[in-house]
């Protein structure tokens, strides 16, 4: 396993002026080139040149791309471990099962674009005798949307960065990507962006199908979503970052779509008879999903909203006391141990909160759990009990019946997701909650916790704003693809196109 330290523009690995050290977990740290403007100008240019080549190329060579890409990553499994380990911080299993992940969402989508369902082609053949006008033969299609920026998460190293699933749907699509890697694991996004070089070199492509920059600062993501050549952003991150290039986005000449994933409480509602059955069980286990990666999930269930009383009780003890027992995990970065820290604080120090657990961390990298309890009331008038705090901290919300936690359901903002704990009894109750849930979530769960996202057809992942940006969309799942594509309708063009 070799660095170079550089960025991947159109083939070529680029040096710039200036540079960053990494901050892993364990080991040393490494230089890395930051990208420039300059550099962003270079690879979007190869991207559109590359554009008119790869979005002609058929399904089967887009599905040999995916594939080939999939196998070089494979190839890179134990350098991919190593350095993702020592720059994150995450055990060796979490890197080994989210290389799994993207190897199987690269040929998921690879399998998905070979019968051309994806295009959902519509076909309205020519009436000519028709009265009193006739009409034209009409075929609609969908058309990969030009080139494609995605920006790698920081709590998804490979599964949502350079080869994640934005870019295996755009490359799927037909659309080049430029990836600007995170600078949490610079080196992770180096390994896979080999990895998709030697791909595209044994695929034959054109090289500006796919480049990738290094960078630590604002500079270079204001660039590339600024550029005019641009057509569409793909984005997983914090809620003011995202909304920042959002807005830019917006503000452009010609204004792009940019499919953000910024944040989720994605509460978890205790329906009465299910409290009573199995309080304590739920307890344990909302703690397991809690802490499980140290919190570090867009999908973490950081709300629990219960009716208060004696079942109410059970199920905040047995989760206490499952928290208190879990011990320190490393954070990715010390940025985010420290924002967790500082919203773990301000919690704290809000009226009408009682701290269950919260012990200090033993250094700048760790977290400890952390859990709450307050009253419905209190939530619904403090909104900074409402705001995400990524890490493994809780907040467990009493109503004074289940009326009130339905008005406060109606009260909630966009989620990714929204979980209901219900036994038989519950169903009449579930149902009047289900159609306030379906506007507030992209995914509802029953009896389960919401941390894990199957990659399938069926999967949706986004939610009304601010979970994403753009509720209509998912960027998990073959559905994903919809986002780099666009319809063109053919009048009267049965004879060219056949």
């Amino acid at each position: 396993m070799e660095l170079t330290g550089k960025h991947l523009i159109a083939g070529s690995w680029v040096g710039s002026e200036r540079s960053f050290s990494s901050d892993p977990a364990k080991g040393d740290a490494r230089v890395f080139s930051v990208g420039s403007p300059e550099l962003v100008d270079q690879a979007v240019q190869a991207a559109e040149e590359a554009f008119w080549f790869f979005s002609a190329t058929s399904e089967q060579e887009r599905a040999d791309f995916l594939n080939t890409i999939a196998d070089e990553i494979e190839a890179r499994a134990d350098g991919i471990t190593q350095i993702g380990c020592e720059e994150t911080g995450l055990p060796e299993a979490r890197l080994q099962g989210e290389r799994g992940r993207t190897i199987g969402q690269l040929r998921m989508f690879a399998s998905h674009i070979l019968d051309g369902a994806y295009l959902n082609r519509r076909h309205d053949d020519a009436l000519p005798d028709r009265a009193p006008l006739p009409r034209s033969d009409l075929q609609l299609a969908q058309r990969p949307i030009g080139p494609v920026v995605v920006f790698g998460a920081s709590n998804f190293p490979l599964a949502f960065s350079t080869a994640g699933g934005d870019t295996a749907s755009a490359l799927a699509a037909g659309c080049p990507v430029v990836v600007r890697g995170h600078a949490a694991h610079p080196g992770t996004g180096e390994i896979i962006a080999q990895a998709i070089d030697a791909a595209v070199s044994r695929c034959k492509l054109h090289p500006g199908v796919f480049s990738f920059l290094q960078g630590d600062g604002f500079e270079v993501g204001q660039a590339l979503v600024q550029h005019p050549l641009v057509k569409a952003v793909g984005f997983t991150g914090s809620l003011r970052g995202g909304r920042a290039l959002y807005d830019l986005c917006a503000q452009r000449p010609e204004p792009i779509p940019f499919f953000g994933e910024l944040g989720s409480i994605n509460p978890v509602f205790l329906m009465p008879e299910a409290l009573a059955a199995r309080g304590a069980a739920i307890g344990t286990a909302w703690a397991a999903s809690l802490t499980m990666g140290a919190g570090q999930f867009c999908t973490n269930p950081g709300v629990v909203f219960v009716v208060d009383g004696p079942q109410a009780d059970a199920f905040q003890a047995a989760a206490q006391e499952a928290l208190s027992a879990q011990g320190a995990q490393t954070m990715l970065t010390k940025g985010i141990a420290s924002a967790y820290t500082g919203g773990r604080t301000a919690i704290a120090q809000t009226d009408g909160v009682e701290t269950l657990v919260s012990t200090p961390e033993a250094d700048e990298r760790s977290a400890m759990p952390s859990v709450f309890v307050t009253s419905g009331e209190n939530w619904l008038a403090n909104e900074t009990l409402a705001e995400e705090v990524f890490g493994p901290l809780g907040i467990i919300v009493r109503f004074v019946d289940m009326d009130a936690m339905t008005e406060a359901a109606k009260r909630l903002d966009g989620q990714l997701t929204c979980t209901v704990h219900c036994d038989a009894d519950d169903r009449a109750a579930t149902r009047l909650l289900l159609p306030i849930l379906e506007r507030k979530a992209g995914r509802i769960l029953a009896n389960g916790f919401p941390t894990g996202v199957e990659v399938c057809d069926a999967m949706v992942h986004g939610g009304p704003y601010p979970a994403s940006t753009n509720f209509g969309a998912t960027s998990v799942g073959t559905m994903a693809i919809q986002r780099w594509l666009r319809m063109v309708c053919y009048q009267d063009m049965q004879d060219i196109l056949s």
